[in-house]
């Protein structure tokens, strides 16, 4: 693999790294769906993540002076996802659930989109895609992203029921869901 593979990767097993030591940092769950009820975009996500992060053998990845611009596109990513995590605060979970003391967040990262982790998730996913420049990896990115479009439609219609219709669809209609400025 080139350097920019290696390091894309490095900062990918960093980001997660870090993503799951800070999971610690969260409030007590409140309620949550049925488990079954988020198994299909897990599984979605579980195979888009592996089809991403797999190759071929072939060393297919760009040419070095494109490459290091699509590791940026990572980075950029997950520095996203880092934002509205920390902006998020105790508030984050990893599945969908409400914590205590739960409510609608629309500063910061969340008043680009309502869901800025898949956002930056997305971004990450096609950058490392893109730098593979393979076909299975890009499907890969497209499952990836799939998964967090049908996550993000069960979580609002869970936090419209939890928070209030009246207040989450206010929200909803000054902000898209998943791409910025994208129309709402």
């Amino acid at each position: 693999m080139n350097q920019p593979v290696v390091a894309a990767y490095t900062l990918t097993g960093l980001f997660w790294l870090s993503w799951m030591l800070a999971a610690v940092w969260t409030r007590s769950t409140t309620k949550r769906p049925p488990v079954g009820s988020q198994t299909f975009y897990t599984v979605l996500a579980v195979l888009g993540f592996g089809m991403l992060l797999s190759t071929d053998g072939a060393d297919a990845a760009l040419a070095l002076p494109l490459a290091w611009p699509l590791v940026g596109v990572v980075v950029g990513g997950y520095a996203f996802c880092w934002w509205a995590r920390l902006h998020l605060g105790s508030l984050w979970s990893g599945t969908v659930t409400t914590k205590e003391g739960h409510h609608v967040v629309d500063t910061g990262p969340y008043r680009l989109v309502r869901h800025p982790i898949y956002t930056g998730l997305i971004i990450a996913g096609f950058g490392l895609a893109f730098l593979k420049l393979e076909i299975v990896p890009i499907l890969g990115a497209v499952i990836w992203s799939l998964s967090f479009w049908v996550k993000a439609r069960m979580e609002e219609g869970f936090l419209r029921a939890e928070l209030g219709a009246e207040s989450y669809d206010a929200y909803a209609a000054k902000t898209p869901m998943l791409i910025p400025f994208w129309p709402t």
